[in-house]
């Protein structure tokens, strides 16, 4: 596809930033905050991507996963490394909860196409049903666009059932305009999803850079007829900031895309803080922190 294709309207950044702001002034009501949370427990990705990630620590991250606290949803997924994709596949067996595998030489993205592909089709053979690939941000900073498509392309084909959530790694691309460009070489290329961040670079998810790329799917969607989700990835770390980004879902897509098919996040320590306040709104009491954080 020619660079044309890719062209985007430029993005008004005052204006992105103040409504952004503006949503995020928003009161709820206590009923709606309590489903709201529980909706933010059914979106989340419960991730750890260290180096130091054992068998062992899958297992358990699965186990809270299942079952993150009495009465609560069960996440939507868990998201290893591929190497770890089998493990969490038996210890998530029977149930709802997908297995996601980062790919594609995750966090750079900086390999041969031939590795990357590899890995997509490695974690895949293991059991993932969704991968999360990140693009080479020096190939599209370096105006590479049709290199960028065609490789998204090529991992879409090679993700077979699975879903495709590409990365965009928001904070090394500088600009809303390159912000919103990426999303539409993403999802000319067949994304998914469209993702924030690895959480390994900063900033990564910030609501201005979320509320663009909900604009990006909402009008891809008026374009083609074709949903594509938002995962929004790195830095959200409290419950009241997850419901603020419902707020700019609910407000920018419609009740559409309030569903774990549509939108997620990514999150390690989010979870446990959402659990706590949406048990304190259950009992009107606070546990403690480590009632939640037991695997």
């Amino acid at each position: 596809m020619s660079r044309s294709g890719f062209d985007v309207p430029p993005v008004d950044a005052v204006a992105l930033e103040t409504r952004a702001a503006e949503l995020a002034t928003r009161s709820i009501k206590r009923d709606a905050k309590r489903r709201g949370l529980e909706l933010v427990i059914a979106m989340t990705d419960l991730t750890t991507l260290e180096g130091q990630d054992t068998p062992g620590k899958v297992r358990a991250m699965c186990r809270k996963a299942r079952q993150p606290f009495a009465a609560a949803p069960p996440v939507a997924a868990v998201c290893v490394y591929p190497d770890l994709v089998a493990e969490a596949v038996g210890a998530l067996r029977g149930t709802r909860v997908a297995v996601a595998a980062v790919a594609t030489h995750f966090p750079s993205g900086r390999a041969p196409r031939a590795l990357r592909l590899a890995d997509v089709r490695h974690a895949v053979g293991e059991g993932a049903t969704e991968i999360d690939m990140v693009i080479d941000r020096g190939a599209f900073l370096a105006g590479r666009d049709g290199e960028v498509f065609d490789d998204i392309r090529a991992v879409k084909e090679a993700c077979g059932a699975a879903h495709l959530k590409v990365i965009l790694e928001t904070g090394e691309l500088r600009t809303y305009d390159n912000v919103r460009r990426a999303c539409r070489i993403a999802m000319l290329a067949g994304a998914d999803f469209v993702k924030t961040s690895t959480g390994k670079v900063a900033p990564a998810a910030t609501r201005p850079v979320v509320l663009l790329m909900l604009e990006a799917v909402r009008d891809f969607y008026l374009e083609t007829g074709r949903r594509v989700g938002v995962k929004a990835a790195g830095g959200i770390r409290e419950a009241k900031d997850a419901l603020r980004y419902l707020v700019l879902v609910n407000e920018t897509c419609g009740d559409g895309w309030l569903t774990p098919d549509a939108f997620r996040f990514g999150a390690s320590s989010l979870l446990d803080d959402v659990l706590m306040q949406w048990r304190r709104l259950a009992t009107g009491t606070y546990q403690r922190p480590e009632d939640f954080s037991r695997d």
